[in-house]
């Protein structure tokens, strides 16, 4: 595989269709922090990417071993997905209800939660793995990279976004970021049936 500007081009491309649900729930995590300090951005930004970019990985890898149990494992996918996104927004949705806004500033993104989200937003990029599969193991990793950069700088926009929206809704960005939670976990749950 020659790493040309179309190999490139398509790689950040794929970043940016794979970064979308990211986005969207990063944009949610915003809303509901909206004090949400720059290093914590950066590192919530992050974790998205390196998922966004192990993801397709591990789908190169079982295209490359064992491709007949990835294919089984594929039909899960849109389930783990609502599951995950639908337990965390109603989580979101349940805390902003009962709590004050003193409450809603101390609670935050804890560790657990942003992995759970890190998988249901980035475990549709497994299939990805299929798409780069006559790649080597050079040009797999080039592209996991571009995608992860991708998928970096998109999330840091949403928090952005969210933040900046969160400040002005104050109490009610909580219970709106877990509703645009569950929504998101619905559309990937309709998509990967469809």
């Amino acid at each position: 595989m020659r790493l040309d500007w179309m190999f490139f081009v398509n790689s950040i491309l794929l970043g940016v269709g794979l970064a979308m649900d990211a986005f969207s729930v990063s944009l949610a995590n915003g809303l509901n922090e909206p004090k949400m300090p720059w290093g914590k951005m950066c590192a919530v930004a992050g974790v998205f990417g390196v998922f966004q970019a192990l993801m397709p990985l591990l789908g190169w890898l079982c295209v490359h071993t064992v491709v007949r149990y990835f294919q089984a494992f594929e039909r899960l996918v849109p389930w783990i997905a609502l599951a995950l996104l639908s337990y965390i927004g109603a989580k979101m949705v349940l805390d902003g209800i009962r709590g004050t806004q003193e409450d809603e500033a101390c609670s935050g993104l804890g560790f657990g939660v942003l992995m759970a989200q890190g998988v249901a937003t980035s475990i549709d990029a497994l299939s990805v793995g299929f798409t780069i599969a006559d790649y080597d193991l050079a040009a797999a990793v080039t592209a996991a990279a571009l995608i992860a950069a991708v998928t970096f700088l998109i999330c840091l926009a949403g928090l952005l976004i969210g933040r900046k929206a969160g400040t002005r809704l104050s109490g009610k960005a909580g219970i709106f970021g877990g509703v645009l939670l569950i929504l998101i976990g619905i559309e990937i749950f309709v998509s990967g049936l469809l």
